[in-house]
C-alpha cells in the first residue's frame, strides 16, 4: 500500500509533512453510488444523518458556496467553494488553505467504495499546524455515519 492511499476499513489515516497534513479514509457501502450521492449533496438534510457537522447551509453544486461548521470547531464557520461535482463520481469543496475530495467508485461487492480525503496546508501551514484538532476519530465518524444512511435508504 502506498503511503497516499486510503486503507478500506473505515479507518482514517493522516500523513503529516512539514508543509501540509492529509487525511483519508475509505469504506465499502452497500448501495449504489447514486443512493450515496443524494445524501453527500443534500444541504438541507447533511447534519441529520451527519453527526460530524453542526451546520451545512447553501447549496452543494458546482462553483456554489457553503457555510460549514464541525464538531471540531464548532464556533468556527468554514466558506467553502465547491469545486468539483461530477455526478455520481467525485465531489470536492475547499478554501485556500484546503480540499475535501469524496470518492465513489463501484466494488466487487455490487456497492460502491466511498473515499474522503483532506489536504490542508501551504507556505504558512507549519505556523499554525499544531493549532487544528486531528481529523481522524471525525473521518471515521463520517463514513461511518454515511455507511448507515445510505444503507437504511438503499
Amino acid at each position: 500500500m502506498s503511503e497516499t492511499q486510503p486503507i478500506d476499513s473505515g479507518q482514517a489515516t493522516t500523513i503529516h509533512k512539514i508543509f501540509s497534513r492529509q487525511t483519508s479514509v475509505a469504506i465499502d457501502i452497500g448501495t449504489p453510488s447514486e443512493t450515496i450521492w443524494q445524501l453527500l449533496t443534500d444541504a438541507e438534510n447533511f447534519k441529520s444523518w451527519n453527526s460530524t457537522i453542526v451546520d451545512l447551509t447553501g447549496k452543494i453544486e458546482l462553483g456554489e458556496k457553503i457555510q460549514l461548521r464541525s464538531t471540531l470547531a464548532p464556533e468556527r464557520t468554514f466558506n467553502l467553494k465547491v469545486k468539483q461535482f461530477d455526478q455520481p463520481k467525485q465531489l470536492s469543496w475547499g478554501d485556500a488553505m484546503g480540499t475535501r475530495v469524496y470518492t465513489l467508485t463501484p466494488n466487487s461487492f455490487g456497492g460502491t467504495r466511498f473515499t474522503m480525503t483532506e489536504k490542508i496546508g501551504g507556505p504558512i501551514f507549519p505556523l499554525f499546524a499544531r493549532m487544528i484538532p486531528p481529523f481522524d476519530e471525525a473521518f471515521n465518524q463520517f463514513a461511518a455515519d454515511l455507511k448507515s444512511a445510505a444503507e437504511a435508504s438503499g
